[in-house]
């Protein structure tokens, strides 16, 4: 049986030529880059070669960029470090409600250090409301953190207006562009913003490796104190195959990004026509102003772990909600900040293409998906008793 990975936001598999470009740093290139001595001195120059590869990917300066661990952690370092650096002007940040739980917890566990955190909703496409943004703007506010594009539902935030809206107000702006940087254009210039996450394994790189642009003369207080890597802002010996294999995942994604996203939009595309072709099943996040590679729906009556055995059982990999939420059973904070019933979220069944993904894998999803609903709609007394039609909770529409 042939798998048929529909998973692409969760990870990638990484490119030979990533691998290959990795390879020396593991055995003959082993140097300490903080070493004098021509190994070190090789090692360090690979890092700042990735870091100019990084850099040139988002237009950034190679000096705004530091590498970290994984997107999770820029966005800690992000939004902390910011708050952090700058809570003698106020102690009031602005998030949305749709954020990674890498913001979300890190917006919760400093409330707990004194810091104020308004969570602003979204749409039911998943959408900030740039004047909502401005309307929660007080004179404590120092940080604002809206995600570019959401992991779970695909939707791209509209963060050039909202970045309008915090330089306005002299207020630092993060953005967490971890599912979006290296999968559709990302521009540090264009979009205004201080602070960006991303993380290489999104784009076909090495996982464990990350990096946060942050721009030349912003202030930020270090997540983690020791020696002086990354211009002292993030201590600890660096992982230089990892970040020489994000630095060529990087520049092969600044190459091919044109062709790369008119490929799994057309397989979106394709898929999403196939799908919503099942009754009661509702297409989430932004019909058109979304990831190009993300579809993500919710089916009414059932359950998505149930949807993701038997897809499994036919070779297809999917997800339900977000890789960092699916395995708790829970309803998606996602799905329920857009106004989904929280019943109906967990019926969420999430498909995120690749490019190594083909037209035949995509039909053959067309062709398995409506049997399996079926056979877990037979089997629920939920369909019979009309448990959570949309129509009746006056929740989203076919398409919407």
């Amino acid at each position: 049986m042939s798998v048929k990975y529909f998973d692409h936001i969760a990870t990638n598999p990484m490119l030979p030529e990533v691998f290959d470009a990795m390879l020396p740093y593991f055995k003959e290139q082993y140097g300490n880059p903080m070493s004098m001595y021509d190994l070190g001195m090789k090692a360090k120059q690979a890092v700042e070669t990735a870091r100019e590869q990084v850099a040139k990917l988002i237009n950034a300066k190679p000096s705004e960029i530091i590498f970290t661990s994984s997107g999770a952690e820029s966005n800690n370092f992000a939004l902390k470090g910011m708050a952090m650096a700058h809570q003698g002007s106020g102690k009031h940040l602005i998030i949305s409600m749709a954020e990674h739980h890498s913001v979300l917890n890190t917006a919760r566990s400093l409330e707990k250090l004194g810091f104020v955190v308004t969570y602003v909703p979204v749409d039911n496409h998943g959408m900030v409301d740039p004047e909502t943004v401005k309307k929660s703007i007080t004179k404590e506010t120092t940080v604002i953190s809206i995600i570019h594009a959401s992991s779970e539902v695909g939707t791209i935030e509209p963060i050039k207006e909202i970045a309008a809206i915090a330089k306005e107000h002299k207020i630092v702006l993060h953005t967490d562009a971890v599912a979006s940087a290296g999968n559709i254009p990302v521009d540090v210039k264009d979009l205004e913003v201080d602070a960006l996450s991303l993380s290489a394994h999104q784009f076909y790189g090495p996982k464990g490796a990350a990096a946060m642009y942050l721009k030349t003369g912003q202030r930020i207080l270090p997540l983690i104190y020791g020696g002086i890597q990354e211009g002292g802002r993030r201590a600890g010996t660096e992982n230089v195959p990892a970040i020489v294999g994000m630095g060529k995942a990087a520049e092969l994604a600044a190459a091919d990004l044109p062709k790369r996203m008119a490929h799994v939009k057309q397989l979106r595309q394709r898929l999403t026509e196939g799908i919503l072709k099942i009754e009661k099943v509702h297409l989430t996040g932004h019909p058109e102003i979304r990831l190009p590679g993300l579809a993500s729906f919710v089916v009414e009556f059932i359950e998505g772990e149930g949807m993701l055995l038997l897809l499994l059982s036919k070779g297809i990999y999917a997800a339900s909600g977000s890789a960092c939420t699916s395995k708790a059973l829970k309803a998606s904070p996602v799905l329920v900040s857009m106004g989904v019933p929280t019943s109906m979220s967990h019926g969420s069944i999430v498909f995120s293409l690749g490019i190594g993904n083909t037209t035949e894998a995509i039909d053959s999803c067309i062709e398995e998906f409506p049997q399996i609903v079926k056979r877990l709609r037979d089997m629920s007394p939920f369909a019979k008793e009309g448990w959570g039609a949309l129509e009746a909770s006056g929740g989203h529409k076919e398409g919407a």
